[in-house]
């Protein structure tokens, strides 16, 4: 196998014209944003586009089919993969490092700038000798960036983090009209769960011939191409005349100001709505607080600065769905780039994207937050109840019909080396065998607040749902008699006609639930003080390891051939085997994740550009396990996108201690080879190696440095930043959620957590927020019955 003309190395050869480039571009215009780029930038991320995945040619591979042919011949360049990384450097990338990545672009496509960072191995043989980065060959490009994966200046390893990443997640998750990925056959991946977009056709079909003869049947039909809360959705983005009606409607009282020569603000807003509680957020902090309050017959008014996303819309592709369901489309990571972090920002928040697990709080925790927090309200019956009503509300049951590869493989390692593993409680049925839930869920079956919750909320007829409406700052002001300031509503943003928009909602509570990311932020910009907002942030940081488990053609072979890494339950099995060292309630669980083409290629290691594509040809039968810390590190939250985070060294210890165990039940479990993230990209065939061989690998991996950026750290939880205490000089809340300084102002998602949790929030969350409801109402009566 050779590398495919790339020799030759002029910079026109390096990519394709831009006319070219839209010509081949994968996925038309989905997902396309301007690109701002200069040309010497673009210049150089071809490149490195090209250096990443390159064009091989495997033609004289007699084993390969003319979908791993056609895989491995096409460049990234040739996918038009820089011009769509272009646009999203130029208009999704948030993080604050991103004009250093631009900087250290523009320095590449000079000769100078790439003698700085690339050194001797970019200089040419012959006159002139300093050549920028295109103009390097190949062969020379590759060992450039891979010296950048360890190099020991930080910034250079934060920049081939930050290409590396963005290069095979823009690549591999880029669809046509046909919403299909030239890559994904090659790999093993079909795209969308079949069975839904045939089902999505059907849905299609009856929405053309009509939706029934009768209400009943229509409604039905209606709930089941829309879901359950298109009866609650309003657009403010509509013409003001049918919003403004719409809202009276669901029994609002609204004004719409007509502004003169003035643009709105919050002090001269366009729109005036009344309600008795205002929530900021749809999760699983804001769903449960909104559906209880509107149950209790309050008008509530929920505001959410992500979209409504329906059933029927769902597409179930990697690249859209991260883009439109994700905060920041899934590219949110620490400023070091040590952090890769997913949240979600749809309606229904993160339940909406997450993976199912639905673990009570664990009773060692419970313990730490009452006695050592001395926090009386999770020892109290209120919370038992909590978490016995929001278990019920989601159908929170253990029991598992068929289990995916990635959990099989969890389950057999441990029973084969004696380690406890127990069924994940999910808050969807037995049957349940979706790997596409990371994605939205196509048949309402998890039951994430949008499925519950906010239901509630609409079904009451108190209610009402606001997407893509941001709020910028929580009201207050000084009552007479009051020695401090009362809430009195939210000041938000949205776009209407083009331009952004300022409504204001007046209310009697105000319950802030937007995520442990961009809830210190909102109460900074309102002006509240507390030194403690946005401090304390736990992730549950994550390390993974892999095993590859080739396809049998016998039939009672294990795991079943026909199983795919991405199929099934995405959570159902779970080990504890390590997560309470020395009886500290600290340590940390396995369990297995999603990941989907894109995921899955930015956390594998890359060392060359057909190593990477080697690699994903073994995608569907690569099976990942990782380990979850509770962390007692911490960091800190400046805004949505800008996060400070400092792992401990005992965290890092854990995480080595979980990794090793990891390893040890991929291979107990049957695999062929295995492997970490960690850069260097070392594997081991366990089937040709001796114990003595196999102890010693599993020694040097699981021992490597986690904090210094070599390897992949993610988190999909994020909490603390607003942490519950009994003082208010170590904290921002009270047990009853509300704020220190303001009253009225109550916080419930995950940023309230005292410590890190240890186990996926979801249950403990909602649990929170039920009893912070019980708070809000108290408020409500008290000014109802005057």
């Amino acid at each position: 196998m050779v590398i495919g003309k790339q020799e030759q190395h002029t910079a026109i050869e390096l990519g394709s014209s831009i006319e070219t480039q839209r010509l081949l571009l994968l996925g038309g215009d989905k997902q396309l944003y301007p690109n701002s780029l200069t040309s010497r930038e673009m210049q150089t991320l071809t490149a490195l586009c090209e250096t990443f995945l390159p064009s091989i040619d495997v033609s004289d591979d007699p084993t390969s089919d003319e979908s791993v042919v056609g895989f491995y011949r096409a460049s990234a360049p040739m996918a038009g993969t820089p011009e769509r990384l272009g646009g999203v450097i130029s208009e999704r990338l948030k993080h604050p490092k991103q004009w250093l990545m631009r900087l250290t672009l523009w320095m590449l496509s000079t000769w100078i700038g790439t003698f700085v960072l690339c050194g001797i191995p970019s200089l040419s043989s012959s006159f002139p000798y300093f050549q920028s980065f295109p103009m390097v060959s190949h062969r020379k490009r590759e060992e450039i960036v891979l010296s950048w994966s360890l190099s020991y200046f930080v910034i250079l390893r934060m920049f081939f983090k930050s290409v590396k990443l963005l290069i095979l997640l823009v690549f591999f998750t880029q669809v046509d009209d046909k919403d299909e990925n030239l890559a994904w056959r090659a790999i093993g991946y079909t795209g969308p769960d079949p069975k839904f977009t045939i089902k999505t056709r059907e849905l299609g079909a009856a929405r053309q011939i009509g939706y029934g003869r009768t209400n009943e049947e229509e409604q039905e039909q209606k709930e089941e191409v829309f879901g359950p809360l298109h009866r609650g959705i309003i657009n403010l983005n509509n013409p003001r005349d049918i919003a403004v009606e719409t809202l009276r409607r669901f029994g609002f009282p609204v004004s719409a100001i007509h502004l003169k020569n003035k643009a709105p603000s919050s002090s001269s807003p366009s729109l005036r709505i009344r309600c008795d509680a205002v929530v900021v957020g749809s999760g699983s902090g804001g769903g449960v607080v909104a559906g209880v309050l509107a149950m209790a017959g309050y008008k509530v008014l929920v505001l959410e600065k992500g979209n409504y996303h329906a059933r029927n819309d769902l597409t179930l592709l990697e690249g859209p769905a991260m883009d439109q369901m994700y905060l920041s489309g899934g590219l949110v990571a620490t400023d070091d780039m040590g952090v890769l972090v997913l949240a979600g920002s749809t309606v229904g928040g993160g339940s909406t994207i997450n993976w199912s697990a639905s673990v009570p709080t664990p009773q060692h925790v419970i313990n730490e937050w009452c006695n050592r927090y001395e926090l009386e309200l999770f020892d109290s019956k209120l919370y038992q109840e909590a978490v016995d009503v929001v278990c019920q509300r989601m159908g929170v049951q253990s029991e598992i019909h068929e289990e995916g590869l990635n959990n099989a493989v969890l389950r057999k390692g441990c029973q084969e080396l004696g380690y406890p593993v127990e069924n994940i409680p999910r808050n969807s049925p037995p049957d349940h065998y979706c790997g596409w839930c990371c994605l939205g869920c196509k048949d309402g079956r998890k039951k994430g607040t949008s499925e519950t919750w906010l239901v509630d909320l609409v079904n009451s007829g108190n209610g009402a749902i606001l997407p893509q409406c941001e709020a910028i700052k929580v009201l207050h002001k000084r009552k007479k008699g009051r020695d401090k300031n009362t809430a009195t509503g939210v000041a938000f943003e949205f776009e209407y006609k083009g331009a952004k928009d300022i409504c204001i909602v007046e209310s009697k509570v105000t319950i802030v639930a937007c995520g442990a990311l961009s809830t210190p932020p909102l109460l900074k910009r309102s002006g509240l003080k507390n030194s403690n907002i946005g401090k304390n942030l736990h992730l549950h940081p994550v390390t993974m390891a892999w095993g590859y488990f080739p396809e049998s053609p016998l039939p009672d072979s294990w795991p079943e051939g026909h199983k795919k890494s991405y199929e099934g339950g995405i959570m159902t099995a779970m080990s504890t085997v390590v997560a309470d060292f020395d009886k500290s309630g600290y340590g940390a669980v396995i369990q297995t994740p999603a990941l989907h083409p894109g995921m899955f290629s930015i956390v594998m290691p890359w060392v060359s550009g057909k190593d990477i594509k080697d690699r994903m040809c073994r995608f569907s039968r690569t099976s990942h396990i990782f380990a979850l810390g509770r962390d007692i590190g911490s960091g800190t939250v400046k805004s949505p996108t800008s996060i400070s985070y400092q792992m401990a060294a005992v965290d890092e210890e854990n995480l080595q201690k979980g990794l090793a165990k990891v390893l040890r039940i991929l291979a107990a479990a049957g695999a062929e080879e295995i492997g970490t993230h960690h850069a260097k990209g070392k594997t081991i065939n366990v089937k040709k190696v001796s114990s003595h061989e196999f102890e010693r690998f599993v020694k040097e991996e699981s021992s490597r440095m986690i904090r210094d950026n070599s390897s992949p750290i993610c988190s999909a939880h994020q909490m603390g930043s607003c942490r519950m205490g009994v003082d208010p000089k170590r904290s921002v809340v009270n047990q009853m959620g509300e704020t220190w300084e303001v009253e009225g102002l109550f916080v419930a998602d995950t940023s309230v957590f005292p410590t890190a949790l240890g186990v996926n929030p979801m249950v403990t969350v909602q649990a929170i927020a039920y009893c912070t409801a019980q708070s809000a109402l108290e408020v409500l009566r008290r000014k109802k019955s005057r």
